[in-house]
């Protein structure tokens, strides 16, 4: 069993620089075995996540969220955008159907239209503003325009020229869309939805984009990425692309509309072609995103001028089409166990912290068992962990194998290190939990005799000044360098 990813406890909107950011999560359902609605909502629940993205406006999830909170965004799927645009009807029975029928019990925000229409559904571009209009004329007669705000998603690959950011503008042939679609976001008070994903950028860059710009890993300044007009630095490719906006909304003279992300993330596996779609860059992407969102930044455009976020996405979606990566974007498996640990301490955000003292370091369900053994044997070697109780005829030889005697190893190597941030990890083989895995004669290090259920376990990545005990965050299992050090240590590679 693994632990539970505590995700997010912020809950206020980002339209001003007063305000405090947000990280949302997107829910897609391209899955085999997708989890029922309240098991969603559980999950939701469990991780404190207060903001969500639905793709659609799916009845069933909507009312398993009634009084749950959670602040939701609904979605006019680009299949139902053409009849949606063509009347003001359709437009009204839409909004009466999947968001009247709802508030104030459910407690929508926001109302995609379409996504990402420009670039995957051109013919459909001429009807975009007018579904917005027709969904906002719908909402205003319910007297609920101030309560959900109606934008639409679009793809960062509408602005050109998006280096240096001083030098970006939208598509010039999208001008007759662009136009009206951002006067009517101003006279509403939406923000412009942006898709970022500085993975694609990085991928599609022939390496003239490093791995950590992209990765918000810190950069030394001189290796920072300087706009020759404005001279601000950047730091990594996220700023950049939301700075690029913002100087297309204002060569077009629109210097009053906020901007939110509506989608963002890193895969974390890939095919042969996708070498950089890892567990770690997953990890180090999504953890070094919430960081920067959370800690009220902004970019170097708009310093301390917030941009929430929607991480993409909640699930691995299994039956979703393409290549390896498209089915590996999640935070979740489809049963709940979270792919990998974020790494969220060192905020300077309170989150909900375990207070049982009652937790315990297991291997992961589901592990490889090649893995398992190379971090049994590290923690039996390097680790130093007294591995005596594993041998036969000891108290936890039995069961004889891999799975159960790393779990008794790993426990003892979380509690000689006090349980610290990351140091039940060992490559995303291990996992905390409250439940006692002791048995029989078996008696696992901190076992209180009580059996309890999943916690919340965050720590941030470190920066690369981070110290030998803040290193142990970002834990990774490889006997053949580490039976050499026999320390953890956690390395920044600059460019």
């Amino acid at each position: 069993m693994a632990l539970l990813l505590l995700l997010l406890l912020f809950t206020v909107s980002a339209v001003s620089a007063d305000e405090g950011a947000f990280i949302g999560v997107n829910i897609g359902t391209d899955l085999s075995d997708m989890p029922n609605p309240t098991q969603v909502v559980a999950l939701l629940k469990s991780q404190q996540i207060r903001h969500i993205r639905l793709f659609d406006a799916d009845r069933a999830m909507l009312l398993a969220l009634a009084n749950s909170g959670i602040r939701v965004t609904v979605s006019v799927p680009n299949n139902e955008l053409l009849g949606v645009g063509q009347s003001n009807a359709t437009a009204a029975n839409w909004v009466a159907r999947n968001v009247v029928a709802h508030v104030p019990a459910t407690n929508i925000t926001a109302i995609a239209v379409g996504s990402e229409v420009l670039t995957t559904l051109p013919n459909a571009a001429p009807i975009l503003v007018s579904a917005m209009k027709f969904i906002y004329s719908a909402l205003v007669a319910s007297n609920l325009d101030k309560q959900v705000k109606v934008s639409t998603p679009h793809s960062s690959s509408i602005i050109l020229d998006s280096f240096p950011p001083s030098q970006a503008f939208f598509n010039r042939s999208w001008d007759p869309v662009m136009v009206p679609l951002l006067k009517f976001l101003q006279s509403s008070g939406s923000p412009l939805m942006l898709n970022v994903y500085p993975y694609y950028d990085y991928m599609q860059s022939n390496d003239v984009i490093p791995l950590d710009y992209a990765l918000f890993r810190p950069l030394p300044p001189n290796k920072e990425a300087v706009d020759s007009n404005t001279l601000l630095h950047y730091t990594n490719v996220f700023d950049a692309v939301v700075d690029a906006a913002y100087f297309a909304m204002a060569y077009l003279n629109f210097t009053n509309v906020p901007i939110i992300v509506l989608e963002s993330g890193w895969p974390s596996k890939g095919d042969s072609s996708e070498p950089d779609a890892t567990l770690e860059n997953a990890n180090t992407y999504n953890s070094n995103l919430i960081r920067h969102v959370l800690n009220n930044t902004g970019t170097p455009k708009h310093p301390g001028i917030v941009v929430s976020t929607y991480i993409y996405e909640l699930y691995n979606e299994d039956s979703k089409p393409g290549p390896v990566s498209e089915k590996n974007w999640g935070l979740f498996d489809a049963n709940g166990v979270p792919v990998y640990i974020m790494h969220l301490t060192g905020s300077g955000v309170v989150l909900a912290n375990d207070t049982t003292n009652q937790t315990y370091c297991t291997a992961r369900e589901g592990a490889d068992p090649k893995m398992l053994q190379a971090a049994l044997d590290w923690a039996c070697g390097p680790g130093k962990v007294d591995c005596a109780p594993l041998v036969q005829g000891q108290p936890c030889y039995e069961p004889d194998n891999v799975a159960s005697h790393a779990s008794y190893a790993f426990d003892t190597y979380y509690h000689k290190m006090g349980m610290g941030s990351g140091t039940c990890y060992f490559n995303g083989v291990a996992a905390v939990t409250t439940s006692d895995p002791s048995h029989g004669s078996c008696i696992f290090p901190g076992s209180g005799g009580r059996n309890g259920t999943f916690i919340n376990g965050t720590t941030f990545a470190p920066s690369s000044n981070s110290t030998v005990a803040g290193s142990a965050q970002r834990f990774h299992v490889d006997v053949r360098s580490y039976v050499a050090m026999g320390i953890l240590v956690w390395i920044a590679v600059f460019l």
